[in-house]
């Protein structure tokens, strides 16, 4: 009898170590697996269990956190929706997030690490924090003066602090609530098709994630290349080009807006204050496709990692072309292409005296008790260009302002610099030119300048003759720089 007590016994311990072997092979090796199960709720009820952390715009919240009393406990909430949406992007409970509420959702949900009272203490207590707070970089009145200012139009602004990359306003229109699609319903569902299905597209953040032909506003990345290497040793140098220019190896003959001769053998200054075409397309063509590819991308051009902190689509600069190819591109047509937020950085990175710094969005994330996870400082992207090249420049981009096709930036007892671009579009040229606004500016008691804006406007209801950078978006950047001095003096 005790012989069966003791094997029935042995198999009994054997039974219980296979059921421990199987419980850590579950729960250890299993783990992550089991985790990332579609069939597994229990991540995502604890992911919506306790409020989300906000996101702040001039120290308050923009954003917050409904008790639905649902499973998923608490739905995102947004304070002006439509204004702040290029930033937040939307965290919904069923599309997931976008922009900074997927870049920072770490610190936003109380997921990562960095917000754990010891390392490893969230894998291994399978627990998680409070939700953290992300501060933006966002100036308030300059984020409204943007969205007043492009009223609805499609279209899209950009602007910039000079000296260290913060950025300052990202719209762009038309927009839409991102609390529309934050919850699980039928009418999150509804609201996610008429958006997605919507022509207007305004879930596209036209600011950082829409390439457009710049136009003339790339006239200033072409003279940073003719001043930088020399092909011209002075703005007020006359540049022994041709009006109309024949594009080199083709019959075609490329003309100015103005049917005056004025741009023939113009001068740089001259050239970039009545925007002539025939001036910077020989121009870049006597710079060379190595040398312009160069300075481009010193820029930030062709560039496909820049996050400020999500991700910026690349702008664009053909590096293989061939010298009538280049001609185009040197004033902004032919294949070049770029953001909004890039040409805002080609105004800065002149503005800062050629050193170009790295946009960013995100000022600093902290815990629930508000103590600093990380922070973002001012950092060099490239230095772009000679401080003697850039001051050059400033002085061209303010007579833009001051007797050229800029004139309607132009603020009482503030030094603007800025250059005007209209953009063919369409085949053939056929679709409503996109209107372009580059600039800067610096109050008279600053020591340096403050903003760098960049606007551009696509509106197809309107005429066509209407739409030019100096009339449709230079008023809209004026607005935006003038908030920005405006609260600086506060």
């Amino acid at each position: 009898m005790t012989k069966y007590i003791r094997h029935a016994a042995a198999f009994c311990v054997l039974l219980l170590v296979a059921l421990l072997v199987n419980a850590a092979r579950v729960q250890v090796f299993e783990a992550s697996s089991l985790d990332g199960n579609s069939a597994n709720r229990r991540p995502t009820i604890a992911r919506y269990g306790q409020p989300r952390g906000d996101i702040l715009v001039g120290g308050k919240a923009i954003t917050g956190s409904e008790d639905t009393g649902q499973p998923l406990r608490y739905e995102r909430t947004y304070k002006n929706g439509p204004l702040y949406a290029p930033v937040t992007g939307y965290a919904s409970q069923t599309y997931g997030t976008t922009f900074v509420e997927n870049a920072e959702d770490g610190i936003l949900s109380g997921t990562d690490p960095l917000l754990a009272p010891v390392p490893f203490w969230n894998e291994i207590t399978r627990s998680q924090q409070a939700g953290g707070d992300a501060e933006t970089t966002l100036l308030p009145a300059a984020q409204q003066a943007a969205y007043a200012g492009l009223g609805g139009k499609k279209g899209a602004v950009a602007a910039v602090d000079p000296s260290d990359g913060k950025i300052l306003a990202l719209v762009s229109t038309p927009s839409y609530d991102p609390a529309e699609i934050a919850g699980t319903g039928r009418a999150s569902t509804r609201a996610w098709s008429r958006l997605t299905g919507d022509p207007d597209q305004p879930m596209l953040n036209r600011a950082i994630r829409q390439t457009y032909p710049p136009g003339s506003t790339f006239k200033v990345v072409t003279a940073a290349a003719v001043l930088d290497h020399g092909v011209v040793d002075s703005p007020g140098e006359k540049t022994d080009t041709p009006s109309p220019y024949k594009l080199p190896g083709s019959t075609t003959r490329l003309t100015n807006e103005s049917s005056s001769d004025a741009c023939e053998d113009a001068t740089l200054e001259y050239a970039l204050q009545a925007s002539c075409n025939t001036v910077f397309a020989g121009l870049g063509v006597r710079v060379g496709l190595s040398d312009m590819v160069r300075t481009a991308r010193k820029f930030g051009f062709n560039d496909s990692g820049i996050k400020i902190p999500m991700a910026v689509a690349a702008s664009h600069f053909d590096t293989d072309m061939n010298k009538a190819q280049l001609a185009l591109s040197s004033i902004g047509q032919y294949d070049t292409r770029a953001t909004p937020l890039q040409m805002a950085m080609v105004a800065a990175a002149v503005a800062n005296g050629g050193t170009l710094m790295s946009p960013h969005l995100v000022e600093r994330t902290t815990a629930s008790d508000g103590s600093t996870v990380r922070t973002t400082s001012g950092r060099t992207y490239q230095q772009v260009m000679s401080a003697y090249t850039a001051s050059r420049l400033q002085r061209m981009m303010v007579d833009v302002v001051t007797k050229g096709t800029g004139t309607n930036a132009r603020i009482s007892g503030a030094t603007v610099g800025g250059k005007t671009g209209t953009a063919q579009n369409g085949v053939n040229n056929e679709g409503v030119p996109y209107a372009w606004f580059l600039s800067y500016a610096q109050a008279a008691d600053a020591s340096t300048p403050q903003v760098a804006v960049a606007v551009v406007v696509e509106d197809a209801a309107a005429d066509r003759a209407d739409i030019s950078g100096g009339g449709s978006a230079a008023p809209i950047a004026r607005s935006v720089m003038r908030a920005v001095l405006d609260t600086a003096d506060e």
